[in-house]
């Protein structure tokens, strides 16, 4: 553990990890790893990838789902061919009982139907009145990489009436993430935010699953700068302990809407878990 945190620091960051939720990649064994590795307490997400599909990602959601757990499916807009297409999709998941969703507008060069972004499609599923009690949209304290800066706000801001949640793409500076956080809440946003950090990442498994993965909405930082690239082929991989501590005693203070954390575990579900109840049990 980095230097002894104060009381408040542990409080606050024992709170952010026991709530933490995770990401979880659509693959043949993630059903099987997630029964075995994840508690039904810990909320996750499905990724969707233009290289797997979008039925991939639906079919482990409501898998998921009906094995406990409260899965929110991305929903890249790109990805949905017209209204007709949602509304079948949103039926499905609602039915299945799925409750939470998080819709992107998606990695794909062009839209498959009428959808070029998130936030059309998320009007277009108001529209169809399919409501889901949890929606989470994403954002960029780093800005996106593909879009200028001033794109990515606007869109931001026209999406949080539709969301309950926003889920930040990585960043491994602290003080960017919570000076961006800080910003948001200055200018009259107030949807609660979590902050998005790798898990505890064995770098033999990310080099499997981002091969098997292509460059997609999860894995899409590996492509971003090559200085983020060292972190994670270190000989024991990747161990977010540093960024985690940076964030953690922000985490509900009133001059931002951080809320907690969401781990991005490229499917490595054993160690991003042994590393959250390492910390849990070091802070109680």
């Amino acid at each position: 553990m980095p230097s002894q945190p104060s009381a408040g620091q542990r409080a606050a960051l024992a709170g952010a990890l026991r709530n933490a939720s995770y990401e979880v990649l659509p693959f043949r064994s993630t059903e099987d790893a997630v029964l075995a590795h994840v508690p039904l307490d810990v909320p996750l997400t499905v990724t969707a990838t233009k290289t797997k599909g979008l039925e991939a990602t639906v079919e482990l959601a409501v898998r998921l789902t009906k094995n406990g757990y409260r899965t929110a499916p991305h929903l890249p807009a790109r990805l949905v061919r017209d209204r007709a297409e949602l509304d079948e999709i949103a039926a499905r998941l609602l039915e299945s009982g799925v409750e939470r969703i998080f819709a992107v507008g998606g990695d794909a060069a062009e839209p498959a139907g009428e959808f070029a972004d998130a936030e059309s499609l998320l009007v277009a599923l108001a529209e169809t009145g399919r409501s889901f009690p949890a929606v989470g949209i994403a954002g960029y304290p780093e800005g996106h990489g593909k879009l200028p800066d001033a794109v990515i706000d606007r869109a931001l801001r026209s999406k949080t009436d539709l969301a309950h949640e926003i889920i930040t793409q990585l960043c491994f500076d602290p003080e960017t993430t919570i000076g961006w956080a800080r910003r948001l809440r200055a200018e009259g946003v107030r949807t609660p935010i979590r902050v998005g950090v790798p898990g505890s990442i064995n770098r033999q498994k990310l080099i499997r699953v981002s091969a098997g993965l292509g460059l997609g909405q999860s894995a899409r930082f590996l492509a971003k700068q090559s200085a983020m690239l060292w972190r994670f082929f270190l000989p024991n991989g990747y161990r977010p302990d540093k960024l985690v501590s940076g964030i953690a005693d922000q985490i509900g203070r009133p001059d931002n809407e951080l809320a907690g954390f969401h781990l991005f575990t490229f499917n490595d579900l054993a160690s991003t878990e042994r590393w959250r109840q390492r910390w849990l049990a070091r802070l109680s």
